[in-house]
């Protein structure tokens, strides 16, 4: 493999399809839920439904807010769907680029090649990276053009922080994935780890809202680091937003060490 950043090149001309895919996805989902607001958001039935959930179910999914555009735009795609779809990708993508690769042999016959496994293992973080960034991005691009017809009423910089906070959000969802991959080199392991942190962060912030004895354990959640503070309706957490990326990275840089730490499983 020869030329700048090989593996990096090759992966986003292999994960193309795969990118487009979950941008259809994302979109369609958007486009589902976003326009539905100036019919449901304020409507008394709506309301109603709601008044009859317990009132923990409300807080935990945000409905409390879904009156609003930011409100309802935060719990129904940024806090909730926008998430499950941007966390499977993550933990796909996260567990393929080093366990993946490892498992089915083409780690072992790149690392012939003389690629460093340093090398191997960030620019395999940074093909992922840069398909969340993608996603991430596009999402927010698409909220922006339905802002108007939706009437949802949103800042446009506050869109731009809920996407980055998104977009950190399943980086760091990724980067458990690939250190846990390039750790053990197992793709099953990779994709608990990857999963794993994104189901215990929701649901350490959900128990945090049911008593304010509780509300300490949204210092352990990764989801409540960066939407305890609506990004749509109050602005971004800069410093949780800033300890969500800065983990992710740490995460991230951690598996290159472990795959240079350990022999490859042949």
């Amino acid at each position: 493999m020869n030329g700048i950043l090989p593996v990096f090149r090759r992966s986003l001309r292999e994960s193309w399809r795969s990118a487009l895919g979950w941008t259809v996805g994302v979109t369609a989902v958007q486009a589902l839920y976003l326009p539905l607001y100036p019919s449901l958001g304020g409507s008394d039935q709506l309301q109603g439904l709601i008044d009859a959930l317990p009132k923990e179910l409300v807080d935990t999914l945000g409905y409390d807010q879904i009156s609003s555009g930011a409100g309802y735009t935060q719990s129904t795609f940024y806090g909730l769907m926008g998430f499950l779809l941007l966390t499977i990708a993550a933990v796909s993508w996260g567990s393929a680029a080093l366990a993946g690769a490892e498992e089915s042999g083409r780690a072992e016959l790149d690392l012939a090649h003389g690629i460093g496994r340093v090398p191997y293992a960030l620019e395999s973080a940074l093909s992922v990276l840069v398909r969340l960034l993608w996603l991430g991005a596009f999402s927010g691009l698409v909220v922006w053009a339905l802002n108007g017809p939706a009437e949802l009423e949103l800042e446009p910089v506050r869109i731009v922080g809920a996407s980055a906070a998104l977009t950190g959000l399943a980086f760091l969802t990724a980067s458990a994935a690939l250190l846990a991959g390039a750790a053990t080199g197992r793709r099953v392991w990779a994709t608990g780890a990857g999963a794993g942190i994104a189901v215990l962060g929701y649901i350490l912030q959900a128990l945090a809202k049911q008593s304010s004895d509780l509300e300490w354990l949204n210092a352990l959640s990764p989801y409540a680091w960066v939407y305890r503070q609506s990004p749509l309706a109050e602005g971004v957490d800069a410093a949780g937003l800033a300890l969500t990326w800065g983990v992710a990275l740490v995460l991230a840089s951690a598996s290159a060490l472990a795959l240079r730490a350990r022999d490859l499983r042949g």
